[in-house]
């Protein structure tokens, strides 16, 4: 088992559990539930089309619920009433923002987001207090971030969106292992660090100290997966969470 597979399973098993349910399961949707359920997060995702879940990954612990994600039979069966999250990702912005609406307002889910394409739109539904993603580049980050309130980290994205560096809220247990451990645990790469107020740039032999703040570059979908693991402290065996 890989260093970043053991951390993603020993964040399953140690972080705060709750349900979450999305609706949509194409590509941004398919990546949310992922990302959701290797944080050790509960899911079940809505779709009307039986094969769109063959975009989940093998591993895809959650359940798979057949129907439209407005429709509150559907919901019922995919968990809402005890869900502590949803997120709206299908392809249509009038079924994202129908779904959201009868989240929060007929079933009283606390965190509700939504995928909007059109911009306008969009704005409207963020001062309902509705959080809304465009893009598709910052869609997955971003939606991990507003279902479990993580704090924005994210420092810089290039121009596509593909890729980021954040800084690392590290476990305190980290201190004296080596800057390659934690880039096998997290996937990322360690792009810099600051040290007594000094920037630096690490190599092989670099090993972390107490106090450092590292930044981590890593793929966007990845990025709140790296944050969870650094989160952690590292496994016995010397290569990480």
């Amino acid at each position: 088992m890989s260093p970043r597979t053991r951390g993603a399973k020993r964040i399953s098993e140690r972080t705060a559990k709750v349900r979450v349910v999305v609706m949509g399961c194409g590509r941004v949707g398919a990546s949310l539930a992922d990302g959701l359920a290797r944080i050790g997060h509960h899911v079940a995702v809505i779709d009307r089309d039986s094969t769109a879940f063959n975009r989940l990954s093998p591993e895809f612990p959650g359940e798979r619920v057949l129907g439209m994600g407005f429709d509150r039979d559907v919901l019922l069966r995919a968990g809402i009433e005890e869900a502590s999250a949803f997120a709206a990702v299908s392809s249509g912005d009038n079924s994202n923002i129908i779904s959201a609406r009868v989240a929060r307002e007929t079933f009283g889910v606390e965190r509700v987001v939504a995928r909007i394409y059109d911009a306008k739109r969009a704005k409207v539904y963020e001062r309902l207090g509705i959080p809304t993603v465009a893009t598709v580049p910052w869609t997955t980050d971003r939606l991990l971030n507003v279902l479990t309130r993580e704090t924005e980290t994210t420092k810089w994205r290039d121009p596509s969106g593909n890729v980021g560096v954040a800084e690392l809220a590290l476990h305190e247990a980290w201190a004296g292992r080596r800057m390659t451990d934690l880039e096998a645990a997290t996937g990322g790469r360690v792009a810099f660090l600051i040290r007594f107020g000094s920037g630096l740039l690490p190599d092989q032999k670099t090993v972390i100290q107490a106090g450092d703040q590292v930044y981590v570059a890593a793929v966007a979908g990845h990025i709140a997966e790296a944050l969870a693991i650094a989160a952690l402290p590292p496994s016995e065996d010397g290569e990480g969470a």
